[in-house]
């Protein structure tokens, strides 16, 4: 039996703007496909942020027991500045500036990407196909597009006709916008313009002399628009139609709104069942921004080296932070924050890792199979991360008593409290414990283990002074210790 079976899921979907049962296409399977980065800078804290929301997501499907094919592409090519149809290619832009090739800037930069997220402990998609690698799947739909008359070639670039294609579809149904609206608030082309409304969009680009990136078509060599390409590799691996489409807010228009258009004129077919759109990161209350130097890098917030934190953070206790704020919802990274998580996260490694020393008794205090299911019901609600660490904290909370001999519990039930609460921290959530290392947990532990003699004999001897000044200092240093009735433990905060 697999747990999806027992567990009733709801997403909250962009297109119909409601939480809406997922009832996956094929039963058992997933079909998720998520907008991956356009590879010519390091990737940024807030892409990050998107990136580790659906690895949350793609960990839940996996621990429910369904098989899914995660598909996350890597833009390489076809992106232009602003995200319009006119200027340089993002990637081109920065091999000129470099005085290098353009694949190069791609292998760089998707090398940091890949790095990055390995140190928040993403696992990797199923397939992550690349823009460059998938230009004749791109040529296809487009001559689709053209034969039934949804777009028109000007000059060498080919542009979807969103006018046309409003005849008998909705474009604007995932934003909520009405073409009326859009075309009233837009300026009126100019005697250069391609094209015939301000509102369509390219399919292919003519490439003029000096563009660096480009391929033959049936219209010229050129290089394919941006939201060509993730209509070309979902349906590819994942079919006309597939359940889950995800991405950052920033991408719901135009983006994925060209997106469906495409996919639509060219299979007759709604592409998705389930739109998903993560929330922006903001920093010290104010949007990121290289420009007003209020942005910062993975990287730094690792090493420390930074103007903005007061001190270094690992990638666990970053990775905790932003599970504590539901995925939709707009979070804003300080050092007060990452303090706190900090905190909390140590105070969940500790008591993860006492679990399997708490004495057991004959029943039980904590109705452990009521709390594993509360926690499934703040999952079930469109991946509710902060509920569900409220209820990890619950158990933290009776842990600790059953420490301090204030509660009970049975061995088969610490059994169970042990591989549920592994199982959503670890698997689920994906945080890692990373405190310290195990060559550093035993030089610690050896270290301790002496102290804590010594303090010993100091309080034998009635040595007051120095048992006080060992357990000061260390609490100093951030460990914490214990004295109870079956000797000295000690923790880290």
């Amino acid at each position: 039996m697999q747990p999806y079976k027992d567990q009733t899921l709801r997403i909250h979907n962009s297109l119909t703007g409601k939480k809406d049962v997922f009832e996956p296409i094929n039963e058992g399977h997933v079909g998720m496909y998520v907008c991956g980065p356009t590879v010519y800078s390091n990737v940024h804290l807030g892409n990050c942020r998107t990136f580790m929301s659906f690895d949350m997501i793609f960990r839940y499907f996996k621990h429910l027991g369904y098989k899914v094919r995660y598909v996350r592409n890597i833009t390489d090519a076809g992106h232009l500045e602003n995200d319009a149809d006119e200027g340089e290619d993002k990637i081109a832009k920065k091999a000129k500036l470099e005085q290098i090739e353009p694949m190069e800037v791609v292998q760089r930069y998707t090398v940091d990407f890949h790095n990055t997220l390995q140190q928040f402990n993403l696992l990797p998609p199923s397939i992550e196909p690349t823009a460059t690698g998938h230009i004749i799947e791109q040529i296809e739909i487009i001559k689709e597009i053209l034969e039934k008359g949804l777009a028109y070639e000007a000059n060498g670039s080919v542009y979807f006709d969103v006018i046309k294609f409003n005849e008998d579809h909705d474009y604007g149904k995932l934003s909520g916008r009405k073409l009326e609206d859009m075309i009233a608030n837009t300026r009126e082309l100019t005697a250069q313009d391609e094209k015939r409304n301000p509102q369509d969009f390219a399919l292919w680009k003519k490439a003029e002399p000096q563009h660096i990136m480009r391929w033959p078509s049936p219209w010229g060599d050129g290089f394919p628009g941006w939201h060509l390409e993730c209509t070309a590799m979902s349906t590819k691996y994942l079919g006309e139609t597939f359940d889950i489409h995800g991405g950052g807010m920033d991408l719901k228009f135009p983006h994925h709104e060209c997106e469906i258009a495409q996919a639509e004129a060219s299979t007759g077919k709604s592409p998705v069942n389930y739109w998903m759109h993560a929330n922006m990161l903001t920093l010290n209350g104010k949007k990121m921004s290289k420009s007003t130097d209020n942005n910062i890098y993975p990287s730094e917030i690792f090493s420390g080296d930074n103007n903005i934190l007061s001190k270094p953070y690992s990638p666990s206790v970053v990775r905790f932070f932003m599970m504590q704020a539901h995925y939709t919802s707009i979070l804003d990274l300080s050092d007060d924050a990452l303090q706190a998580s900090e905190k909390g996260y140590s105070r969940l490694m500790d008591a993860l890792d006492s679990i399997d020393k708490l004495k057991t008794g004959e029943k039980s205090d904590f109705d452990v199979a009521a709390w594993k299911q509360k926690c499934y019901d703040a999952m079930n609600d469109d991946f509710n991360t902060p509920i569900l660490i409220a209820q990890l904290f619950d158990a933290v909370k009776h842990i600790n008593l059953i420490k301090e001999d204030k509660e009970s519990i049975s061995a088969e039930d610490r059994e169970f409290l042990e591989s549920s609460l592994k199982a959503f921290v670890y698997d689920v959530l994906g945080i890692e414990n990373q405190a310290m290392s195990k060559d550093d947990s035993g030089t610690l532990n050896g270290v301790m283990d002496l102290l804590i003699d010594i303090r010993n004999e100091a309080r034998a001897k009635k040595d007051f002074a120095t048992s006080d000044k060992i357990r000061d200092q260390l609490v100093e240093l951030g460990i914490q210790i214990k004295d109870g009735k079956d000797g000295t433990t000690f923790s880290v905060n």
